[in-house]
């Protein structure tokens, strides 16, 4: 039996819809289109069949570091032409894409894992394109954002994503309380270097807040701690190491209760 965090991959093969009426037997991806991908953040098996599809029928994919997707496309055994549309070129790499696509050619955009313009840079290139006039389609993919909710067991009817909090001590406090005095559940995300400075923020806060922490998703050690800040806090205060990225849902005043 495999465990519940144990890696697996898979081979790319299917093709068509099966079981579903979403849509047609025979999948048909258009010309002059961008597609914004969604790329696994861990687990290369969660790359979707049609992702891999796209991927391959593209004649250009933009991505966010070349190096980082080409390691991607070579293990699914995709060759195409890369170019880079990181945060600080966006709009370059839009006009080069609008070229594309006004020549009828198909480009894939993939930011370096999950699900573009979550955290990630995309929002500039989509809108960008989609103002032009061309189709701008998305790709379902991974999410550490909606990952993380799925598992929090927090019950909130509403969550705000809040993505990375300044680096800054004051800024990030001040946010936290902002966030913390709203009446829905957020999530957080958060390096190793800095996971203990924020649950000491939130400890400070609002101890009996119910959080859960997300870490190494989808990955070998991936791992999910749940209580309160308090309870969440001492348990990562015992360990010498906190490897991996973080992902923090933190319930809403209604929710404080810990899930049994």
């Amino acid at each position: 039996m495999m465990k519940a965090n144990d890696c697996i991959t898979i081979s790319p093969c299917l093709t068509k819809c099966t079981g579903f009426n979403l849509c047609a037997t025979d999948v048909q991806y258009g010309m002059a289109i961008l597609y914004i991908i969604g790329t696994p953040i861990g687990n290369l098996g969660d790359l979707s069949f049609r992702a891999v599809d796209i991927l391959k029928s593209s004649d250009l994919i933009a991505c966010e570091d070349t190096r980082i997707t080409l390691k991607l496309l070579n293990h699914f055994g995709i060759s195409a032409p890369l170019i880079s549309c990181r945060a600080g070129n966006e709009d370059r790499a839009a006009n080069k894409v609008l070229a594309l696509l006004g020549e009828g050619k198909t480009v894939a955009y993939a930011s370096d894992a999950g699900t573009p313009a979550l955290s990630d840079p995309g929002a500039i290139l989509a809108r960008i394109v989609a103002e032009a006039g061309h189709d701008v389609i998305p790709i379902p993919g991974a999410s550490a954002f909606a990952s993380l909710v799925s598992v929090a067991g927090g019950m909130d009817k509403s969550v705000v994503f809040e993505g990375f909090l300044s680096p800054k001590p004051g800024r990030r406090k001040s946010r936290l309380k902002e966030l913390l005095a709203l009446d829905c559940a957020f999530v957080v995300y958060e390096s190793p270097f800095r996971i203990m400075k924020l649950m000491e923020d939130l400890s400070g806060l609002d101890r009996e807040r119910y959080v859960c922490v997300g870490r190494e998703m989808t990955k070998c050690h991936e791992e999910y701690l749940r209580g309160s800040v308090a309870e969440v806090f001492a348990v990562l205060a015992t360990r010498n190491e906190r490897l991996g990225e973080f992902s923090v849902y933190v319930s809403s005043n209604k929710h404080n209760k810990k899930v049994n």
